[in-house]
């Protein structure tokens, strides 16, 4: 037996994922960048309560439209507000919208794909004919409509946005598994009489879920943008819910005067986009075969 061949029969001299993960990651910056702020947006999320020097709903109009000192690192709002705590809570906020629409997503889109691609015909056409209605409005307009029929609301706005995004993931799975259905294995689990559900989420889902995967982890921070947006035109958050939208709203017919009001809970919804995206980005390329052949 060559030296290879004893490499790849024992475990033991394989790396592990974990080591794969870190050795890429030291190796993507973009990936490291995106990672490591999104870490420190969870971990300032986590210890929200530990972190902010004031209570982030406590009025005071002694303190109102203060502008950013040692005292209050982001300034005051119209209520006195201390800004800076108001932004550290608002992650919390903006993590359970991206967790929450994503998991209501994946679970309306993943088996609708899933059985669309594995029975195909008849079944496959009628589950991606209604997908394509919801595919047919623009991105924001069936999340205000939906929206505005449930009333306005947190809860009632990721549920629209998780109706409208539902169809990308029904997609992607179903092309997923129609190029895996004819695989010998499948084959193989109906030749021993195996059943269809659970042939699908025993062998044909867990090889078909990595591009979900993927787009999920890029689309964690348009979620935070799409809510903010429906913050900010009304139909999403309400006091005294603290999210970076509904902070953007409420300011701008202060901001020319008093520019931190709205410009500190933007740059918040910025600065957390632009690391999902670049961590999705690193994830995308981690999983990519043709990536990882080519590295």
């Amino acid at each position: 037996m060559s030296s290879l061949d004893g490499f790849q029969a024992n475990p033991a001299l394989q790396p592990s994922w974990t080591r794969r993960i870190s050795h890429f990651a030291s190796t993507n910056t973009l990936l490291f960048v995106g990672g490591g702020i999104f870490l420190l947006i969870i971990l300032a999320a986590l210890f929200a309560p530990w972190i902010v020097p004031f209570e982030p709903n406590k009025i005071d109009f002694s303190h109102k439209l203060l502008a950013p000192s040692l005292e209050h690192l982001m300034g005051t709002d119209a209520l006195g507000r201390d800004i800076f705590s108001r932004v550290v809570y608002g992650a919390q906020t903006s993590l359970i919208i991206g967790i929450t629409v994503l998991a209501i997503s994946m679970a309306i889109g993943v088996p609708i794909g899933l059985a669309a691609g594995y029975f195909g015909g008849k079944v496959d056409m009628l589950l991606m004919r209604i997908s394509d209605i919801f595919l047919a409005f623009p991105p924001l307009l069936l999340p205000i409509a939906i929206t505005a029929a449930l009333g306005a609301g947190l809860f009632n706005a990721m549920l629209a946005l998780a109706i409208s995004w539902f169809p990308w993931y029904a997609r992607i799975v179903r092309g997923s598994v129609m190029a895996i259905r004819k695989e010998l294995y499948i084959d193989a689990a109906r030749a021993m009489g195996v059943g269809s559900l659970r042939i699908m989420f025993r062998h044909a889902l867990p090889n078909s879920w990595t591009p979900a995967i993927v787009q999920g982890s890029m689309d964690f921070g348009y979620t935070i943008l799409a809510a903010a947006s429906l913050s900010f035109i009304g139909i999403g958050a309400k006091p005294p819910t603290i999210e970076w939208g509904l902070m953007v709203a409420l300011s701008r017919s202060k901001f020319l005067d008093y520019w931190w009001t709205a410009a500190f809970p933007g740059l918040a919804i910025f600065v957390t986009v632009l690391a999902v995206n670049l961590l999705g980005d690193g994830i995308r390329d981690m999983l990519d075969p043709k990536y990882r052949s080519g590295r």
